[in-house]
């Protein structure tokens, strides 16, 4: 019987290739995102900034003084995307929508 080899040592782990995000970079990381049904989110409350993306067209919004802390996404597209916040309910519609 032929005696086993000794075990070589691993090679060691090379980092995961980041995807690039979908929306501007300088944004940095976001504080929520998601989405379905072809429309993706992402907020990022320090920069006071929304980002939508729909049918690959992203679009910015800035969401002022309102502090979103939630969103909900309604599935029949009526109203395709509500936050919330400490004043309440705040439809994509009441963001200043930018550029």
């Amino acid at each position: 019987m032929k005696p086993m080899e000794p075990m070589k040592p691993m090679e060691p782990m090379k980092p995961m290739k980041q995807e690039a995000p979908w929306w501007p970079s300088e944004l940095g990381q976001p504080g929520s995102s998601g989405g379905g049904n072809g429309l993706r989110y992402a907020t990022f409350p320090e920069k006071r900034r929304v980002a939508v993306e729909k049918d690959g067209t992203v679009t910015l919004y800035d969401s002022g003084e309102h502090r979103i802390t939630g969103v909900s996404q309604d599935g029949s597209g009526a109203a395709p995307l509500t936050f919330s916040g400490a004043e309440g309910p705040i439809r994509i519609e009441d963001l200043r929508k930018l550029g």
